[in-house]
């Protein structure tokens, strides 16, 4: 019985480094493995033993390109311990600093790791010579973003201004003058940006996924809300655990997630969008129909028209919560240690991304869980492509190759903030 093999040796444009085996026997694509090898970083483990009011510091350093997400859930988790509720204002300015993570990082997938996959290229370097003008308006919005981060944050790169209670400092209404000025043409790139995907060639592919977002009263999810799905999940953070498992499997030495009684299931834009497109104002359901999308989108690799309608959204928003700012009272509340566990759960622009702490009576962390958007989604990836592949068995081994890699940068995946490689085994037997 002949056995192929094919061996991909780098991926580019994938956060981390993994490895994809798929097993081909009679036809039949037999068995996927999408493994992560990595050493493990021990995050939840650096935690233990050190103060809650470390906490933010500490996890914002766990990723280069969404440090923001990992700061707001571990507030809230911590926020969720000590019984604190922080001012309207304040949650607004968390909210804006959400803005401008969602706008740097989306545009820097939709254009720079996304779009050369729809247009034949095999970077975005290959890909600006022809679409300079795509890629300059990328880079604007990256930098309008960035503006946020730094304004808010203290700095674009792991942000130092996000407490326990609040803010070390809170703008000037004055500060954000300029920002809004760059966010006004920020928003106008990201609607030619939307326009410029849509006219991107995209497979025909339909998945029956259960989406999980937030899903909070009448604003698009951010920073809270309930843990909803499109098969009836709705619990609070707390419960997460209890409708949410993790495991590991032998190939790979990251945990992955599934639901309890359903299995794999989908976190990220498209599950934001599906379960939450009443909460878009008007204009941009309009310009998302404009694009050929409809209220639910299933098409993995229509991905990038909705990471490009969020990115329209966060310029939006953005702008509403500069024009209504009014500077807080107070930058944060005390916070006193106390023993307790709380949770929290917001939406990272891969998707919902949770933390649990548990303190003793001196406010030093005994426990820590936290579960990135990219190990809930690891299933889908897997089962993606699995179809991918199939609809795939009489291509050629490099086209079969470029199908599979960008069925996995669909997700657009975090595996880690290092490397950038993906190895491909694919064995025909």
């Amino acid at each position: 019985m002949a056995t192929r093999t094919i061996n991909v040796d780098y991926i580019a444009r994938v956060e981390g480094e993994s490895s994809l085996q798929l097993d081909i026997r009679d036809g039949v694509v037999d068995r996927v493995r999408l493994s992560i090898f990595e050493p493990p970083r021990f995050f939840e483990a650096m935690l233990r033993g050190r103060r809650f009011d470390e906490v933010l510091d500490i996890v914002a350093r766990i990723c280069g390109i969404c440090p923001i997400a990992y700061q707001m859930s571990g507030v809230a988790a911590i926020e969720n311990l000590l019984g604190i509720e922080v001012e309207p204002p304040i949650h607004a300015l968390r909210r804006l600093l959400y803005c401008g993570e969602w706008i740097e990082s989306h545009s820097l997938h939709v254009a720079m790791l996304h779009a050369p996959d729809f247009l034949g290229y095999s970077d975005a370097m290959a890909m600006a010579r022809d679409h300079g003008d795509a890629v300059r308006r990328a880079l604007a919005l990256k930098k309008a973003g960035n503006d946020l981060l730094r304004l808010l944050g203290g700095r674009e790169i792991h942000p130092v201004n996000v407490r326990v209670g609040g803010f070390y400092r809170v703008p000037t209404r004055a500060e954000f003058a300029p920002v809004a000025e760059s966010l006004k043409r920020a928003r106008d790139h990201a609607i030619a940006t939307l326009r410029w995907v849509a006219t991107f060639p995209f497979p025909d592919c339909t998945r029956d996924y259960e989406f999980v977002a937030l899903r909070y009263r009448d604003e698009y999810p951010m920073n809270r809300g309930r843990i909803v799905s499109s098969a009836g999940l709705d619990i609070a953070a707390a419960d997460y655990e209890d409708e949410f498992l993790e495991r590991q499997v032998p190939y790979s030495t990251a945990l992955r997630s599934a639901l309890r009684r359903r299995g794999a299931y989908l976190v990220g834009a498209m599950a934001r969008y599906a379960l939450n497109y009443d909460h878009l104002p008007e204009e941009v359901r309009a310009l998302a129909g404009s694009a050929g999308l409809g209220a639910v989108c299933r098409n993995p690799f229509q991905s990038i028209l909705v990471r490009a309608v969020e990115v329209i959204y966060a310029c939006s928003e953005a702008l509403r919560l500069i024009a209504d700012y009014e500077p807080p009272a107070r930058p944060f509340v005390a916070a006193e240690p106390q023993a307790g566990t709380g949770c929290g759960c917001t939406e990272a622009p891969r998707g919902i991304l949770y933390h649990r702490y548990r303190t003793d009576s001196d406010g030093v962390i005994q426990e820590a869980n936290l579960v990135p958007p990219t190990a809930q989604n690891q299933g889908i990836i897997e089962e993606d492509l699995r179809q991918v592949a199939m609809a795939g068995l009489d291509l050629d081994e490099d086209q079969l190759k470029a199908n599979c890699e960008q069925s996995i940068r669909n997700h657009d995946p975090c595996i880690s903030c290092a490397a950038h490689f993906l190895t491909l085994r694919v064995n025909r037997s």
